[in-house]
């Protein structure tokens, strides 16, 4: 037993110390990362917009790429917006634009009040072709039964 017990704690320091073979240290002299090219900003826009524009859109690809684009850290040109609105009505789905409408206006974040009203005014004349209102024309930008801030009151 003895016998055993040291030909093992032999066997372990000879494989910890690698004694039978030369030590080679590999290192890579770059990181690992990706070849892709970056895509510019016009190029950007122009997938995204042929991508609203495809005839054959159904409901899943549309909520797909809203949800891509909502889930970036931008917020989307206004031709990417109206080509969506384009394609919202090709498929019939009028809350779903409505609710597009609205995630744009919260990624507008902090300056709802400089980039939102640019953007209304630069779709405003395909909304009004299509028959879509924005969300503060049908009067949902404002919680129905919020109550007043009790740091509002006097």
């Amino acid at each position: 037993m003895f016998r055993t017990v040291a030909l093992r704690v032999h066997s372990a320091v000879r494989t910890g110390l690698n004694l039978n073979k030369p030590t080679v240290l590999a290192a890579f002299p770059a990181r690992c990362m990706s070849h892709e090219s970056t895509e510019t900003d016009a190029e950007f826009d122009n997938r995204y917009e042929s991508f609203f524009n495809r005839k054959d859109i159904d409901g899943w690809e549309l909520r797909k790429g809203m949800n891509d684009l909502c889930g970036m850290d931008l917020i989307p040109e206004p031709r990417i917006i109206v080509a969506a609105m384009k394609a919202c009505r090709r498929v019939n789905d009028y809350a779903l634009a409505i609710r597009f409408l609205e995630a744009i206006k919260n990624k507008c974040g902090g300056k709802v009040n400089e980039i939102y009203p640019y953007i209304v005014k630069e779709i405003q004349p395909t909304l009004t072709e299509l028959g879509i209102d924005t969300p503060e024309q049908l009067g949902i930008d404002k919680p129905e039964l919020a109550l007043q801030s009790v740091y509002d009151m006097s």
